[in-house]
């Protein structure tokens, strides 16, 4: 439903002609010099200033959200909205606030941080916890990031005469535009001119109140439209770079053309019709391998609702919504915990199917399956019941599941190797890298007892290491990855215009990190108290709300009541 006072109609935004969308291009690529002027000093304070605008709009902003997606705003799943909006938005600031304030004061980013040596010209830095607090709320988690070289490289990379990137921005949620603009500004020093998605185009006001001090420099521009204003920035002769966040075939359409001889033959001669850096973030048919062990019934019904939340949060309209399980043929406790996988989501109220296309990508990927899907839900108009599909042909090179992102409220099931955690490990890690679509992140959920016994700890970390993803987390969602900013965010790195996967190029990366490899997320197999993503924490948006106020203004005063509430999740 509307949230209460504010309807969908309210946050439409009306588009910015050819001409509108020509000055802003064209004032965005001006001013780009000053920008690269800017002492580290100037930039710190740009950060700090936003940081209590961003707060004091994150209501509105929400509530917004809300509406858009036609969820209550005082319920439990409006969480999703605090989180995912500006709670990690206002974190980002902060970050790279205290980033630039080390560069100012003499030091590189990363002084201080632990890092450590892995052998073949591949180091390893610890990237969060990112303070004493982070460390307080999430007991037991650690972000790390592989990168090429002896020791940590990090600094920022301005271009000396500036630079302005069109970043075209996400339409599932309101948190990526915004901090997609803060890289290329204050990561890579470059202007930028965010073209909202129509979709979600209601947040382009409230980026805009709290970049007030981006705007009013001229350091950023917001202009609204379809495809046609995306086509004509594009090719505007002041923009430099495009970022794209969206579908690989957006894309190839952008960078190639329309499908065809003329852009088969296009790749073949790497002549790309937009002759442009590009980089991008474009999806992926995101894993989840459960590997073999002996869990106990509450550890499976953990997991169960911990992967249920992966697929449901945001309706599943997320890149790094699960999308594919990955279970040992062999495993005896497979069925068990599929049963309470299944219970889960049917416990998890369906959600708006609200991205367009969504119906229809449903009904593609699961007419003719019969029997084999299963249904949890009832659906009404404009629902889509969150679906489980069973059983999946691991041999099956033509399996649309393998390399199709549903981008709707379906996950689905292939069972592979045999009970021996190892032979899994090695197994999964074949299979995700040649059948699995997309490169942008997997997670492994694991048995504390493997990853004590030698074997399976080094099958574990050697599949760590070879899984082709930007992001590897191990028992939780890959989204903390995203969720905690100062990790890189993004594809593989292996990726190239002409076979582009899940993207190319990082985002977030507070730390200023260089020559990254991926980020790896760890974490318990369970925790306690439930954490503030799981679909059925009933505390969710009081968590987001307190998380904001202390991601604003981080004090130990305000811990307390923040524990309190999760406790009561």
């Amino acid at each position: 439903m509307d949230s209460p006072g504010i309807s969908v109609v309210d946050v439409r935004q009306k588009p910015d002609d050819v001409e509108e969308l020509d000055i802003a291009a064209q004032l965005a690529k001006e001013i780009a010099p000053r920008f690269a002027r800017l002492t580290p000093s100037e930039r710190a304070s740009l950060l700090r200033e936003m940081i209590p605008l961003a707060a004091a709009v994150a209501e509105d902003w929400v509530r917004a959200a809300c509406a858009a997606k036609r969820i209550a705003f005082d319920s439990p799943v409006s969480g999703e909205e605090w989180l995912a909006g500006p709670a990690v938005v206002v974190r980002n600031l902060r970050l790279l606030a205290e980033s630039w304030e080390r560069i100012a004061a003499g030091q590189s980013p990363v002084e201080g941080l632990p890092w450590r040596k892995r052998g073949n010209g591949i180091v390893e830095v610890d990237v969060f916890p990112a303070g004493p607090l982070d460390a307080a709320l999430f007991s037991g988690f650690s972000a790390t990031v592989l990168a090429r070289g002896d020791e940590p490289c990090a600094m920022p990379e301005i271009p000396s005469g500036g630079a302005t990137t069109l970043i075209l921005g996400a339409g599932n949620v309101s948190s990526i535009p915004a901090m997609d603009a803060l890289y290329k500004l204050f990561v890579e020093g470059r202007t930028c001119v965010l073209k909202m998605n129509p979709v979600n185009e209601w947040a382009g006001p409230f980026i805009n109140r709290a970049f007030t001090p981006l705007v009013s420099r001229g350091y950023l521009e917001i202009v609204y439209g379809g495809a046609e204003a995306g086509e004509f920035l594009c090719n505007h002769p002041a923009i430099d770079e495009v970022h794209i966040t969206g579908s690989d075939r957006t894309h190839d359409l952008i960078v190639w053309g329309p499908p065809g001889p003329e852009r088969d033959r296009r790749k073949a001669a790497n002549d790309p019709v937009l002759r442009k850096p590009v980089t991008s973030e474009l999806g992926n048919v995101s894993p989840v391998a459960i590997v073999p062990g002996p869990y106990s019934d509450r550890q499976l019904r953990f997991m169960a609702r911990n992967v249920a939340g992966m697929v449901t949060n945001n309706g599943s309209f997320n890149c790094n919504a699960a999308k594919m399980l990955i279970t040992a043929r062999d495993w005896p406790q497979r069925m068990r915990f599929l049963h309470f996988l299944t219970e889960a989501l049917k416990a998890t109220p369906l959600r708006d199917a609200y991205y367009p296309g969504a119906h229809d990508r449903y009904r593609r990927l699961t007419e003719g399956r019969g029997s084999s899907v299963m249904r949890l839900g009832e659906a009404k108009d404009g629902e889509i019941p969150w679906t489980f599909i069973e059983g999946l042909n691991p041999s099956n090179r033509d399996e649309p599941l393998f390399c199709t992102e549903p981008f709707c409220g379906l996950i689905s099931e292939v069972s592979i190797a045999s009970n021996d955690p190892a032979d899994f490990l090695d197994t999964m890690t074949l299979f995700c890298n040649h059948r699995l679509w997309g490169t942008l992140n997997a997670s492994i959920i694991v048995h504390p007892s493997t990853e004590k016994d030698p074997v399976g700890k080094a099958a574990l970390e050697r599949a760590i290491d070879a899984l082709d993803y930007g992001t590897v987390a191990v028992n939780h969602w890959p989204a903390l990855g995203y969720g905690f900013v100062s990790p890189p965010w993004g594809g593989s790195p292996n990726a190239t215009l002409a076979d582009v996967k899940s993207g190319i190029g990082w985002v977030h990366n507070t730390f200023m990190l260089r020559n990254i490899v991926k980020s790896v997320i760890r974490g318990p197999l369970t925790v306690s108290p439930k954490p503030a993503w799981f679909a059925d924490n009933r505390r969710a948006a009081d968590i987001g709300r307190r998380l904001v106020a202390l991601e604003a203004s981080p004090s130990w005063l305000k811990l307390p009541g923040m524990v309190l509430t999760a406790i009561r999740g």
